[in-house]
């Protein structure tokens, strides 16, 4: 997918990228010397793509972008108006230099139809995530399907789902992109979903287990660094906390208090915490 190392997920600073938004994180996230920013495209036209770019080149600093697809843009409601919105996300992660883009992006977050998903929402999904991946692949860029909880999408909740899915559509620049968060729910087992994966993991959010400051939770942080050791993981590992939170995120995610004192806890000590696992298992060496 184009990158490695550690990155932070911008609703760190953030969860709306537009002008502002970019003066503030990008800055901010070189103070603790990351490999690249998760950038969120909910709104692929707010987002200044100059202006996002030269902050990036200027800080040298490298970026994917992520998304969930809107509740009318499915591809089991919308296909077309799904693929329209994927595209434009696509079109304009590109301009801002994205390595890839990753996330639901075969779906929305709230997509739930209280059944398991059928042959015919497989399908669907399937169809449009093979012509969006087709259209990352002309720009250059890998596209991520990430495992997310039951009570967030029914279509893909488990590694093993995200590969079945991968390996029905055949797209080489399509990758798994795991979540502690999802997977402390969804998996028999953190290793186990990160050993199903393997042949097609790039991308994983190390996120606690109350979306806090990792470290500072329940999550088995030793399996999970042990089994990224022990498939030879070389992707991206990106810190994901909700600090900022607007209402229409924090109800389709169910964040309803503060999940850290401040985003200077989350950064000083959960991002110390996973780069120093990171790096006693050989995944880093600095």
């Amino acid at each position: 997918m184009g990158v490695s190392g550690f990155g932070v997920h911008t609703a760190m600073w953030a969860m709306e990228w537009n002008r502002d938004a970019a003066e503030f994180a990008i800055p901010e996230a070189v103070k603790y010397d990351i490999d690249f920013l998760e950038i969120t495209m909910l709104d692929p036209e707010g987002v200044d793509a100059d202006h996002t770019r030269s902050l990036l080149e200027k800080h040298e600093v490298e970026c994917v972008c992520s998304l969930g697809l809107p509740l009318d843009k499915l591809p089991t409601n919308n296909p077309d108006g799904a693929l329209d919105f994927l595209v434009r996300a696509l079109d304009k992660s590109h301009a801002i230099g994205a390595k890839a883009m990753s996330g639901v992006i075969y779906g929305g977050i709230g997509q739930r139809t209280g059944k398991p998903p059928t042959r015919d929402e497989i399908d669907a999904t399937a169809r449009v995530v093979e012509k969006a991946a087709a259209h990352a692949a002309k720009l250059g860029m890998g596209y991520g399907l990430e495992a997310v909880n039951r009570y967030e999408n029914h279509i893909l909740n488990t590694a093993e789902q995200a590969v079945a899915l991968i390996e029905k559509i055949g797209a080489p620049n399509v990758f798994v992109h795991l979540d502690t968060y999802h997977m402390n729910i969804e998996e028999k087992g953190l290793a186990n979903g990160i050993i199903k994966a393997r042949d097609h993991l790039q991308y994983i959010h190390l996120s606690a287990s109350d979306r806090g400051t990792p470290g500072c939770d329940t999550i088995q942080w030793d399996e999970i660094f042990a089994a990224l050791a022990a498939i030879g993981f070389k992707g991206g590992m990106a810190m994901e906390s909700f600090i900022t939170v607007p209402p229409q995120i924090a109800a389709a995610l169910s964040v309803w208090r503060p999940v850290a004192p401040a985003r200077e806890e989350v950064l000083g000590q959960g991002l110390s915490f996973l780069r120093n696992k990171a790096r006693q298992y050989g995944l880093i060496a600095r």
